[in-house]
């Protein structure tokens, strides 16, 4: 049985995912008088912030890994009395203000997944975009605008051997209880990892960390101020990456010490080469013996983990703590320009072709996300706007993202892994996307 086909959407745009970043491309599009649509397959707001909803990844102590005042959107602060870094129920009823300061409901169809996008004619830059609903419903949109997230699809590496205890991965912990009483090895050192461990540390019977190399680690607060409000006013002050370097290094060393006075390995890298490890508690439990470094894993051993400098240790529990997958299954690669491992967008934000064709969100930065989409989200309502007005700066932005994508980096080599792939250094990625707002 073929579904029918619905035009009434011609003239609409299309947001996958009442997420951080589609809440703020649902708010910029209506604010600029974009009839917009927001489809949502759960019953609620907030994605991955929405803890214990079956796609969420956000355990029970999770809290933001940046302040307040660098993660929140450019026009709805946080509230005065929040925490410095709030906890995800914090997080979920700034959302829920936020749809609801802005009148967002209306425009939000809940329960309703898709199950396939694809343009309507794949050789027209202009072309509209057909989307197949999870209940067969296929509707013609003017463009889509996707915004569900990267951070769902996890990625569980190869472990040679065999294990006789339990393995799973971050995004399916939720609370320590799982923790108590057993011997648990906590596999990526990465903030999500990081943050386990420390929770394993205070509830498991034995805990241990395996780090593929060392990293360096920034404590949250900073005298008195959270870490990243300090680097921010080093960046404001055009100081150069050299000099930031070591006055971060000198600062940090001054507050909780090198990662090797602990017994931890020496990072292999330069400061803010890799995505920075935002944590005041783990150096404090490796210190205090609770947490206990390891390297890579070497072998599986039913009961065992032998570990490649030889040793080997007794374990219950495995917790991959190693990041996600990019991953877009609605829609095909071919149509986001994929190459090395992800889309190739101009601002990992505006295909280089089409003029409908959007993601939000897709980015790693070093410092807070809203308030960074809610800039990709602006430009692209005023891309939008401006096709639909025929106005010159439509065709000089179609100009402008077909060039060569720029360098996201501000001068940063990051260290090559799929970490990486979306890294941006926000202070830059913000001005560029401010300069190019400007200019509609």
């Amino acid at each position: 049985m073929i579904a029918a086909i619905s035009s009434d959407y011609e003239t609409r745009y299309c947001v996958l995912g009442a997420g951080t970043s589609g809440l703020t491309v649902l708010k910029n599009f209506a604010q600029r008088g974009v009839a917009v649509d927001c489809l949502e397959r759960e019953d609620t707001i907030g994605g991955n912030w929405c803890y214990g909803m079956p796609h969420s990844s956000v355990y029970r102590s999770t809290h933001l890994i940046s302040s307040k005042r660098l993660t929140e959107y450019t026009d709805f602060p946080m509230s005065h009395g929040a925490p410095e870094f709030p906890g995800h129920q914090q997080v979920f009823q700034y959302l829920t203000d936020y749809v609801r300061h802005f009148d967002l409901l209306p425009h939000i169809q809940f329960r309703t997944g898709v199950q396939r996008i694809e343009p309507v004619a794949a050789d027209d830059p202009q072309t509209a975009w057909r989307v197949t609903l999870a209940s067969g419903e296929v509707r013609v949109y003017r463009g889509v605008v996707i915004a569900n997230g990267h951070n769902w699809d996890p990625k569980r590496p190869e472990l040679p051997g065999h294990f006789a205890g339990q393995i799973l991965h971050s995004a399916d912990y939720k609370t320590p209880d799982i923790l108590k009483g057993r011997r648990v090895l906590v596999i990526g050192g990465g903030n999500s990892g990081c943050d386990i461990a420390v929770e394993a540390a205070q509830h498991a019977a034995a805990t241990f960390h395996s780090l593929r190399r060392g990293y360096h680690y920034l404590p949250k607060f900073l005298r008195g101020k959270p870490v990243d409000e300090c680097g921010e006013r080093l960046l404001r002050w055009r100081l150069p990456l050299w000099l930031r370097r070591q006055i971060t290094r000198v600062m940090v060393k001054i507050a909780i010490g090198l990662p090797q006075q602990y017994g931890l390995p020496v990072p292999d890298h330069r400061l803010f080469e890799t995505h920075p490890i935002i944590n005041s508690q783990m150096l404090y439990y490796v210190g205090h013996g609770q947490i206990r470094p390891k390297p890579d894993v070497a072998e599986l051993c039913g009961t065992d983990v032998r570990f490649t400098d030889g040793t080997r240790e007794p374990i219950d529990l495995i917790i991959l703590a190693t990041g996600f997958n990019i991953r877009f299954p609605f829609i095909d690669e071919q149509h986001l320009n994929w190459h090395a491992g992800r889309p190739q967008l101009y601002l990992h934000a505006f295909h280089p072709r089409y003029d409908g064709l959007f993601v939000a969100g897709l980015i790693q930065p070093d410092s807070g996300q809203w308030g960074l989409v809610d800039y990709q989200a602006q430009l692209m309502a005023r891309f939008v706007a401006a096709c639909k007005s025929q106005s010159p700066r439509a065709d000089w932005f179609r100009r402008l993202k077909l060039t060569t994508p720029p360098d996201l980096s501000r001068g940063i080599r990051y260290v090559d892994s799929s970490r990486h792939l979306l890294e941006v250094e926000h202070f830059s990625y913000r001005r560029r996307l401010q300069k190019l707002i400007a200019k509609f």
